[in-house]
């Protein structure tokens, strides 16, 4: 998919939604603006935001760096309709939610699957596109939230550098490379050597948050119309999974630790090797192709607080939960697309056929574990001769077939219709307690999307949607249907670079399953018949004139249940958990230009507000609204030289933003100082 530096000086080709018409564009082109232009769509091809009929973001890598956002929670914290890092001081995943439901993932386009149990590394990726409401017929089984994807940095035909050192809070220590160039007289192969190595701690005492990235990259293009890239990366990191959880009653420093030292271990290890294909025919037909291969291991234990809320005086129950697992899984996809114009009428076709074969291995552990003295922690060690209580072997094989038509008519009106088939064969095996398993089963499911655009004017584009989402299914069980109804406008000023959204949605998700927490401090899924999502959100990214950027957004989000009883309580009508009715966000930034021996500065400062939300089924516990501030400075020496300090959570506002068995916190202040250097 890259492109040499003369394709990029090209004409700006004429695009429909969500399919390229006549030529492409880098997926870098802008990582030096925090006002993206292009959707990727997930790898498969390149848009203009401005005619997709959709609610999208993308967070480019100029705005993760001012931002220093090191994790997908802290990447997509300002952008509106999502929900992030709701647990916390758990931090064994990214927790994303998007309309209210957990966000599905991919990678170029193709899903994270089984690898979802990892945490992503932001400065792995280019740019990281937030794709709001149902995308099944694009992608496949995935809720109908909404999509993140994750575009992985690839080789330009280009010479570069960037190489930094970050010192920051909890001792924390990172340093990076990136890297790149041609290799030979032709300028036919380029290669990218992307490297980060981090040591820290975090807010607990006795945590770690380590982790080491190792990604290279070489593209192979003979011709302006063919290129083939390889990327090889392999991800590891080794950290403390959660703090043992705070109870209840009362607040607690964030430094406490009512886990196990020797057993709050969490270690994470993924290889993997893709290969990216574009091939341009003659008369406007383009094969693109792309295959994954990735390997994990993933194994993590942790002592954690049981508080049923009758617990009297500072001794609590804990319990031991681990679980031990590997995985594997190559994915891939061949489509191709053919761009006609007949009269006045612009066409787009695009078919496909994508294939994903995982499996994995696991066992769980549990067990009850030693009391705490959370006024006088005294500490148990880790358990001995712990028996796994379950343990399961699960393969997934899945066959798609998609089909996308887009029709624009005189440039004004655009017509999006779209179908995908998705076969999948389930199998899991292994025991439960003792009691053995051999479980099969297969489904076929059918998703449309249809979408009307008109094109007010060359600035500003509205639009109405219908789409269907199919989550991943269980074996015997339906799989879960959503469908959602949107409507949308988008304005992209001339002579601005600027781009201002907002859109009305309204979705529902049947015959879904939730997180429950049981009176014995057990969690259990339980089922849910109906549920049902609408809101407002509003967008908008600019960079003015005067050094001013600005990124702004609003979501307002109404997530009930329509029908449903859990743990015996008829919970319907009551909201979804952790779903705030309300969020916020604005981040400034000013850059003052070099004058004489001082050099250029730039000053950013943001605020998110949190609203109020349920922790969960039933409503009987709510986290209180919360505004949080961050900001930022950088001082430039010269033009590749600079160091910039990035403070979160700058007033150091402690609530509780997840409770389940215990309560979890949201990050304390975190300072962090880098010095780097580009060329």
């Amino acid at each position: 998919m890259p492109i040499s530096a003369a394709a990029q000086d090209m004409a700006t080709p004429y695009r429909l939604s969500p399919i390229i018409v006549t030529g492409e564009v880098a997926a870098d082109d802008d990582a030096a603006t925090v006002v993206a232009r292009e959707l990727w769509v997930g790898g498969k091809v390149a848009t203009s935001i401005l005619d997709t009929p959709a609610s999208v973001s993308v967070v480019t890598a100029k705005e993760i760096e001012a931002r220093n956002a090191d994790t997908l929670e802290t990447v997509l914290q300002y952008t509106p309709g999502i929900h992030t890092d709701y647990y916390g001081s758990d931090d064994r995943n990214d927790y994303v939610l998007v309309r209210g439901f957990q966000a599905t993932s991919y990678r170029d386009g193709m899903t994270l699957g089984s690898m979802r149990g990892v945490r992503e590394d932001p400065f792995a990726y280019e740019r990281v596109e937030a794709i709001r409401g149902a995308n099944s017929t694009l992608f496949g089984v995935s809720d109908p939230g909404g999509s993140i994807n994750f575009v992985s940095k690839t080789p330009r035909f280009a010479q570069f550098g960037e190489a930094y050192t970050t010192l920051g809070s909890n001792d924390h220590t990172e340093v990076g490379v990136d890297v790149g160039d041609t290799l030979g007289d032709g300028a036919t192969l380029a290669y990218r050597l992307t490297a980060k190595a981090q040591s820290s701690g975090l807010d607990y005492d006795t945590s770690r948050d380590d982790d080491l990235l190792l990604m290279g990259g070489l593209t192979w293009q003979p011709s302006e119309g063919t290129a083939l890239t390889v990327v090889v990366d392999r991800l590891t990191r080794d950290g403390t999974p959660n703090s043992g959880g705070y109870p209840k009653d009362g607040l607690f420093d964030r430094s406490d630790f009512f886990g196990e030292r020797d057993y709050n271990d969490h270690d994470v290890a993924r290889s993997t090797v893709s290969a990216l294909f574009r091939h341009e025919f003659a008369g406007g037909l383009n094969l693109r192709a792309n295959l994954r291969y990735s390997d994990l291991s993933d194994d993590f234990g942790y002592a954690y607080i049981v508080d049923t809320g009758a617990d009297d005086g500072t001794v609590f129950d804990r319990a031991y939960y681990g679980s031990d697992s590997t995985a594997r899984e190559l994915i891939g996809n061949v489509m191709l697309q053919y761009d006609g114009q007949f009269g006045g009428i612009a066409s787009s076709t695009l078919a496909g056929i994508e294939w994903r074969d995982a499996e994995s291995d696991s066992a769980s552990y549990y067990t009850n574990a030693p009391a705490i003295d959370v006024a006088d922690p005294v500490y148990a060690g880790a358990p001995a001769g712990l028996t796994a209580y379950a343990t399961s072997r699960q393969d997934d094989a899945t066959t798609s077939l998609l089909l996308q038509q887009n029709l624009s008519f005189n440039d004004r009106i655009i017509v999006t219709a779209g179908v995908r088939r998705d076969w999948l064969a389930l199998s899991s095996t292994g025991q439960t307690y003792g009691a053995g398993f051999d479980d099969s089963d297969e489904f076929a499911e059918t998703s449309w999307r249809g979408a009307l655009t008109y094109k007010v004017t060359d600035a500003i584009s509205a639009y109405a949607s219908y789409v269907q989402s199919v989550a991943p299914p269980q074996i015997g069980v339906a799989p879960e249907r959503g469908h959602q109804y949107e409507a949308g406008v988008k304005v992209q000023p001339a002579g601005i670079n600027a781009l201002v959204s907002a859109a009305v949605f309204d979705l529902e998700k049947n015959d879904i399953t939730v997180a429950v927490v049981q009176e014995d401090g057990s969690i259990r899924q339980e089922l849910v018949g109906k549920t049902r999502a609408r809101g407002v959100e509003v967008e908008g990214k600019a960079e003015l004139a005067n050094n001013l950027s600005i990124i702004g957004g609003y979501s307002y989000i109404d997530a009930t249940v329509d029908r449903a009883v859990v743990r015996g309580t008829d919970v319907s009508g009551q909201s979804f958990a952790n779903v705030p009715h309300h969020t916020a966000s604005l981040w400034l930034s000013y850059a003052m230009p070099a004058r004489g021996a001082v050099g250029a500065q730039t000053f950013g400062v943001g605020a998110r507000y949190i609203g109020a939300y349920d922790y969960g089924l039933p409503n009987d516990r709510k986290a209180d609204a919360a505004v949080l501030v961050d900001a930022a400075y950088t001082y430039a020496f010269d033009d590749s030289t600079e160091i910039a300090l990035n403070v979160s959570n700058l007033f150091d506002e402690q609530h509780v933003v997840g409770s389940g068995t215990a309560n979890y916190y949201n990050p304390a202040r975190n300072i962090a100082a880098t010095l780097r250097k580009s060329w």
